[in-house]
């Protein structure tokens, strides 16, 4: 779901002092008299109508008795303006920052309304910031870079770092409008045998009650699509020790991929270390936790013994596949899919046992 925020940001703004100077030109008022009706001193008055010093809350308090404007006024007047100065600073320093953003899709964030159009390259850090919901470049790196976040990826891993913690922002953003349950291992797991009869149901329909599934046991279930030029199949991550995600990229846009990446993300979130962020892609080395949740997804879908049972069979033939889906209970652009990437069948075989969508 894209999230933007309209903000009404004007280029200026009237200092507390402007007002009061003129209001005392106004009512004929010397700022030395001003003061000694106020009680205060004449260098604190010229210091707060040159803008030197801010106003407190029992100075307005006064300028409401001698003046006969509201406190609440004065202190809006001084609020707006402080506001204002730290955000012409915000902007200043942001302007340091130009590569750091540089290497964002900040192009793509446009295209799917998760951030407006920025006003100038200073914008576009500030923007981001928003985006990722942190206050500054340095809070940006505590929280998201690598030497922070234990990743797991390939060690032979290309894709930008940029790239792939703002794909996992959007998940983030769509795991917090996910209401879950308190995670539930022993009830997770159980949801495994209901999700894997979903395969064989219209994609729609199989994602939207997965989803429910996952949420019943305290998993949210985020489908976000890829950002071009990047080789995501999913992730698998914590959002808190209540809360995990599986985080789905629909890459190729079939039911073998999507339901063989859901299953090995539940892998990792059944098997694996809380601490780390599951980033798996569709290509380079898999280390041994990769094995781990492949083997687990696949022998959730079809046992050890009767799929070792049905290869020795030689099954290359559609008709055959699409029986073995049926006794199974499982979508035969699946067993498709495991066969192929087990080198059992040519990867430019029978892919129209499988299911695509958009």
């Amino acid at each position: 779901m894209a999230v933007t925020r309209s903000q009404y940001n004007p280029d200026y703004a009237v200092s507390p002092g402007a007002v009061l100077k003129e209001r005392l030109e106004v009512l004929d008022i010397s700022q030395a008299e001003f003061a000694r009706r106020c009680g205060r001193s004449a260098k604190l008055i010229s210091e707060i109508i040159s803008g030197k010093a801010p106003l407190e809350p029992e100075t307005v308090l006064q300028f409401e008795k001698v003046l006969g404007v509201d406190a609440s006024i004065w202190s809006g007047i001084e609020t707006n303006y402080q506001i204002h100065r730290a955000r012409k600073l915000d902007a200043e320093n942001a302007a340091a920052h130009l590569e750091w953003a540089k290497s964002f899709p900040v192009r793509e964030l446009i295209k799917r309304k998760y951030i407006q159009r920025p006003d100038s390259e200073a914008d576009t850090v500030l923007k981001l910031l928003q985006f990722f919901g942190v206050g500054s470049v340095d809070a940006w790196h505590i929280r998201y870079n690598s030497a922070n976040v234990s990743w797991f990826r390939s060690a032979s891993s290309t894709s930008n770092e940029a790239v792939l913690t703002t794909w996992l922002r959007l998940g983030e953003l769509e795991a917090e409008l996910q209401d879950c349950k308190d995670y539930n291992q022993g009830h997770f797991i159980k949801s495994m045998e209901e999700i894997r009869k979903l395969t064989r149901e219209p994609i729609d329909k199989a994602l939207q009650q997965a989803s429910l599934l996952c949420n019943q046991a305290g998993v949210a279930l985020a489908l976000i699509h890829p950002f071009p030029n990047t080789v995501l199949s999913g992730a698998a991550w914590w959002y808190s020790p209540r809360k995990a995600v599986i985080q789905l990229n629909a890459l190729h846009k079939s039911d073998d991929h999507l339901w063989l990446s859901f299953f090995h993300e539940a892998a990792h979130i059944i098997l694996h270390s809380k601490r780390r962020v599951f980033v798996d892609e569709t290509k380079g080395e898999l280390s041994q936790l990769e094995f781990e949740a492949n083997d687990w997804a696949l022998r959730s879908l079809v046992s050890k013994s009767l799929w070792q049972k049905f290869l020795a069979e030689h099954p290359k033939h559609a008709d055959a596949i699409k029986k073995f889906a049926e006794i199974q209970g499982i979508a035969p652009g699946i067993v498709v899919g495991m066969m192929q990437r087990e080198g059992n069948l040519p990867r430019s075989r029978l892919n129209q046992l499988k299911v695509h969508y958009q």
